[in-house]
């Protein structure tokens, strides 16, 4: 391991996004990277079945997806880059899914932050 990262999985809430990690999912990092193309978008909004049936991916990635489980997915390997991409999609804010990550609501988020009048 990194020996810059000894010790970090410890702290409650860290995932580490290594290489192994990242090769684990790179079919479901993949599909959300590839929501920017239109047509997968499109295809996502009007039936995420088929989207996933297109993308090969797992019953749990399929799962993770369909219940926007976003702490879930983090653990799972997704990168926080290509869940902006769902996210954006399915019209979540990054304060919503930081939020929903954290298991807050977003109003009890957003009085840890110092950005008044933020969505």
């Amino acid at each position: 391991m990194n020996p810059q990262l000894e010790g970090l999985e410890a702290l409650e809430g860290t995932h580490l996004f290594t290489l192994e990690r990242s090769a684990s999912a790179l079919r479901l990092n993949r599909f959300l990277r590839n929501l920017v193309v239109p047509e997968n978008r499109a295809l996502f909004r009007g039936d995420p079945e088929a989207a996933f049936d297109k993308a090969g991916l797992t019953p749990e990635e399929r799962q993770l997806v369909r219940k926007r489980d976003w702490a879930g997915l983090v653990r799972y390997g997704a990168s926080f880059f290509t869940l902006e991409k769902l996210a954006r999609v399915t019209g979540v804010s990054n304060p919503e899914m930081v939020a929903a990550m954290r298991g807050e609501t977003l109003e009890q988020f957003l009085k840890t932050r110092n950005v008044p009048g933020a969505r």
